[in-house]
């Protein structure tokens, strides 16, 4: 049985990932903010819900310090959406900010607090998205969702070596445009095929491919 915490796990992608690794048997660690969400519906032994926000050091520290043992799998899916701006006239700069801590600096803040939870052979995701390619930034705009995950790519890859020194692996995941309360319902995959793309790409996942950007269905990205 496998120890596995996830961050954001209240709905879409991250309830379904608590969904999957529970019904293969782990035992999950699923955090949420402020709305429990579907995490309710669930009844097993093997998960425990807990309240926190991925911003606020004491929260995660008691999450560190509730879990016996090591974990093998940290997923820092929590996320927020920016406001969508058309124009850099109309960008909130205090929302912008918020998307930022949240999307980037948080998993930061998550994974340093895990660090010494997770041994040789743990695998860390990073939930980015296609939006995080500078490369792929043709049509601008959604200013501080594309900057919050091209700045999460950048800790992901500067804390590289340090992680693979100890056996520790990051994969850097696209979950594709998902059907989700932020994807909206024009979305072309359902949130189980998206998941079960990062299911098969974590499970695959080796301390040799540490770093790698790529999307649910295992297509890299470009930076």
């Amino acid at each position: 049985m496998k120890s596995i915490v996830i961050t954001g796990a209240n709905r879409g992608i991250g309830l379904e990932l608590a969904k999957q690794f529970l019904a293969d048997g782990d035992r999950v660690f699923a955090t949420y903010r402020n709305d429990v969400g579907g995490l309710s519906d669930i009844q097993t032994n093997n998960l425990t819900v807990h309240k926190m926000d991925v911003r606020d050091s004491d929260g995660i520290q008691n999450l560190v310090d509730l879990i016996d043992g090591n974990i093998d799998v940290l997923v820092n899916n929590a996320g927020i959406s920016d406001g969508r701006w058309q124009s850099i006239s109309e960008i909130d700069m205090e929302h912008a900010l918020e998307v930022i801590e949240v999307n980037s600096i948080a998993p930061l803040l998550v994974t340093q607090k895990f660090q010494n939870k997770m041994k040789s052979g743990s695998k860390l995701v990073m939930m980015s998205s296609l939006m995080g390619s500078i490369s792929d930034c043709m049509s601008g705009k959604s200013y501080a969702y594309r900057a919050s995950k091209t700045a999460l790519n950048m800790f992901s890859i500067a804390m590289k070596n340090e992680l693979e020194s100890q056996g520790i692996s990051i994969l850097i995941m696209h979950p594709g445009w998902v059907e989700t309360d932020m994807g909206g319902p024009n979305a072309p995959l359902s949130v189980e095929e998206s998941v079960n793309g990062i299911m098969a790409r974590i499970n695959e996942q080796t301390l040799a491919m540490t770093g790698r950007y790529v999307q649910f269905d295992g297509t890299p990205i470009e930076w």
